[in-house]
């Protein structure tokens, strides 16, 4: 299978495969068709509404040749992201996988070589066209098509070594029975591309963890509280620049913050903390701060809670906010201020089993009290960075498109460059 087949490895990050990957996954054009081929006409694909995970798309591709001469040979390019598979990749397609880095998730791309004779005015399409399978992590996804009469291979992008497709080889099958496409009334240097919304039937469970902290009057305690996906769907919100959610937390009164490290203050006890651009499942995060206790105020209890938005794909609500219980054990300092008190370990709110999973914490910038902080968020632990694993899973047969579900938001690629820069492989 393809997933054996083809290792990951991390690449520079050159300017030409932000470029490419960012067309792609943000859905501005796809970037097979930086380069578009005049005569070449794609007609609209999909979306795909309700489709179950692990089960497989069949994914057309008919096409047009507008142009006055006959093209000898043409190329179909598709890319699927990281909720997607290229399953049964035909023997005369090659498949890459496509690396991930800041807030461009990975995913694969298989590019699909036709040695024959299209005619101008024909409509020809791949007979039985490609198969897609949907990983159980599927929820917002997306399929790009392009058709070249040039061969479209990805450049800096890939992450891995091409590999032949083994699967019975693609033919272009003329379509006698659909209507002739006429070329566009504007020069469309696009038409040649289609870039696709594919929704899952799934769901995404985001919890919150709070903490119980004890110390005396004086003391400066370790307050640790955490967000995390429990899954089974990833999650990816589509939107460059835009964290999946945020969590906010108000302190225990009686106390001051001193240190914190990736959250913006909004008043005084009450911070905002980010989540990733796209949160995996069965993925942490951690936010910590340092908290300095002023005073006993009997039952102190601060709070952890995930911003009120609406999340269709996240039905369990009781888990969206948790407590911070305080425990003063004195009325005086016992030294100089320094942190002696012991971290949170628990939450309080909430239900249906612990929140954070994972790994160890790794900490970004900091800040004091006075301010927001510019570092980026902690995280524990993660899942498998591939994306679009080349290898057969689900059902083996298509499914109607059927349902309804949120579809994900697309910008221009324009904005992503100005975001805070994500970890480039996901441990």
């Amino acid at each position: 299978m393809f997933e054996n087949a083809l290792g990951l490895r991390v690449l520079s990050q050159t300017v030409g495969a932000v470029g490419a990957v960012a067309l792609i996954a943000l859905g501005a054009t796809p970037a097979a068709a930086e380069d578009p081929t005049p005569g070449l006409v794609l007609e609209k694909i999909g979306p795909y509404e309700g489709v179950k995970p692990g089960s497989k798309l069949t994914v057309p591709a008919r096409f047009t040749h507008t142009g006055a001469e006959a093209l000898d040979k043409v190329w179909v390019a598709y890319t699927v992201s990281h909720g997607m598979n290229l399953a049964d990749v035909p023997s005369n397609c090659r498949a890459w996988k496509i690396w991930g880095f800041d807030e461009i998730p990975p995913g694969a791309e298989a590019v699909c070589e036709f040695d024959q004779t299209v005619k101008p005015g024909v409509v020809y399409a791949p007979e039985g066209g490609l198969r897609v399978g949907l990983e159980n992590r599927a929820l917002y996804e997306s399929l790009s098509v392009v058709v070249t009469d040039y061969n479209n291979a990805p450049g800096d992008e890939a992450s891995s070594p091409p590999v032949q497709g083994t699967a019975p080889a693609l033919e272009l099958v003329e379509q006698p029975d659909a209507p002739h496409t006429e070329p566009p009334s504007t020069a469309d240097e696009n038409a040649n591309a289609q870039r696709v919304a594919v929704t899952a039937a799934n769901t995404a469970d985001f919890r919150v963890t709070g903490a119980a902290l004890k110390g005396r009057v004086g003391e400066t305690v370790d307050l640790k509280v955490g967000f995390s996906n429990t899954g089974p769907a990833w999650v990816n919100d589509n939107r460059v620049g835009l964290p999946t959610t945020k969590i906010l937390i108000e302190m225990p009164p009686g106390t001051t913050v001193t240190k914190h490290d990736s959250c913006k203050k909004l008043a005084s006890g009450t911070y905002q903390c980010p989540s990733e651009i796209w949160v995996d499942e069965d993925e942490s995060l951690s936010y910590n701060f340092k908290l300095r206790i002023d005073k006993a105020v009997a039952g102190a209890k601060g709070s952890v809670t995930l911003e009120d938005k609406p999340r269709p794909f996240d039905p369990d609500k009781t888990n969206d906010k948790a407590v911070i219980t305080l425990d003063v054990t004195g009325t005086s300092a016992t030294g100089g201020g320094s942190s002696t008190g012991g971290t949170g370990s628990s939450s309080t709110g909430g239900s249906g089993g612990s929140g954070s999973t994972g790994g160890s914490d790794t900490t970004g910038g900091s800040g004091t009290d006075g301010g927001s902080t510019t570092g980026g968020g902690s995280t524990t632990g993660s899942t498998d960075v591939v994306s679009g694993d080349l290898a057969s899973t689900g059902s083996g047969s298509a499914l109607p498109i059927a349902g309804a579900a949120a579809a994900a938001v697309v910008v221009g690629a324009g904005a992503f460059l100005t975001v805070r820069r994500r970890r480039a492989v996901r441990d």
